[in-house]
């Protein structure tokens, strides 16, 4: 079998809650080689781990997190959405996918590559999003390991790849066959993709030579590594 990174989407979520310390620690004792990540700004401009706008479908509070400082993050969790700087500790030697949803805008992105920089956790670390906030993301960072999310057969366009400069390219994983998965190899490109949940699903990607799978069940994902 060929290297494969096993990637942990937000932690382990079938046994701990999304995006929370104990979340990613549970996928790591679970045999991840990586944790994902998702990351956006609370008020104040402090990076959180937080996929939605709103803090309503996991925390039961529907307040939208731009509107909130992490104060405010923090009192109405109990503490639960940690920040980037927390997580990047508690994944200390560790790599760590960091996804931005929604469309950061270039000062946004800085924030997040600051706080990766300031935790010193840029050898580790790598982005993924779509082509917005990836090239914002390669404003901030022009040294970053980027991830580009990509949701179409169509091939990105060369001029995005020259200026995003990704090293994967990121695929929801029914999107792929072998003619895909050649072509992107063919670019000098690594292929990872998102997010299967099945031994079925993950066999057949890894027969295909895909070089990362970034799952929900990251248990599954490392018993079929060790065969």
């Amino acid at each position: 079998m060929q290297t494969l990174t096993a990637v942990a989407h937000r932690g382990d979520p079938y046994r701990v809650r999304e995006n929370t310390i104990a979340s990613l620690r549970s996928a790591l004792a679970a045999g991840a080689d990586a944790v994902e990540i998702d990351v956006r700004l609370t008020r104040d401009g402090v990076p959180v781990l937080l996929h939605d706008e709103t803090l309503k479908r996991l925390w039961e509070q529907d307040r939208p997190l731009l509107a909130l400082s992490l104060a405010e993050v923090e009192g109405l969790t109990g503490g639960g959405v940690p920040t980037l700087t927390a997580a990047l500790a508690a994944t200390d030697g560790s790599r760590v996918m960091v996804d931005l949803p929604g469309t950061p805008d270039v000062a946004a992105a800085r924030r997040v590559v600051d706080a990766v920089r300031e935790a010193g956790a840029g050898d580790r670390v790598y982005y993924c999003a779509g082509a917005p906030a990836m090239l914002a993301v390669r404003a901030a960072d022009p040294a970053a390991e980027i991830a580009l999310t990509w949701t179409s057969l169509a091939p990105p366009r060369p001029a995005l790849l020259e200026a995003v400069r990704p090293r994967w390219l990121n695929y929801r994983f029914s999107l792929v066959d072998r003619a895909l998965a050649e072509r992107v190899h063919r670019g000098g490109h690594l292929l990872s993709v998102w997010t299967p949940d099945t031994r079925r699903a993950m066999r057949r990607l890894i027969g295909l030579g895909v070089d990362s799978i970034t799952t929900n069940r990251i248990d599954v994902l490392s018993a079929l590594r060790r065969g």
